[in-house]
């Protein structure tokens, strides 16, 4: 996902707002773990947003976005966001949310698993079993 950053999208800095970032985030994070399962699903976790280095107006903003590890119903998606203005191109954050498949009825359904083939994507792939931990712990503690 690519978009030029305009005037109504920064603050008082002259860089890109939070929520702005966080609502690019879990739209192509959503289309992503959509395509993976075939399926509609729903924000689960926003599990973190790392914000390394600002985006300022009239940079571009790219996202990508891959699925990193799946639970039964559940899939974690990590998204690399970058900033690209004439003269260069970095990474400026990176976040990682959960999702959940769900039937015409809302409730949960479950997805195909994923099969990490690359070093990175196994390395992601533990610290996701991790991370999915650690969301069930913190779950846990909340008994509504």
């Amino acid at each position: 996902m690519t978009d030029i950053i305009l005037p109504a999208q920064t603050n008082n800095h002259g860089t890109i707002f939070g929520g702005e970032v966080m609502s690019y985030v879990d739209r192509i994070a959503s289309i992503t773990a959509s395509r993976h399962c075939g399926l509609p699903v729903v924000t689960a976790s926003f599990d973190s947003l790392d914000f390394l280095s600002p985006i300022r107006l009239g940079e571009v903003i790219i996202l990508n976005a891959s699925v990193t590890w799946t639970g039964r119903t559940s899939m974690e998606v990590m998204v690399t966001i970058e900033a690209e203005s004439l003269t260069e191109r970095r990474v400026t954050g990176v976040s990682f949310l959960t999702f959940v498949a769900v039937d015409q009825n809302g409730r949960p359904i479950p997805v195909p698993p994923i099969e990490p083939e690359t070093e990175e994507e196994k390395y992601q792939f533990e610290l996701a079993k991790e991370r999915a931990a650690l969301r069930k712990r913190r779950r846990e503690k909340f008994d509504f």
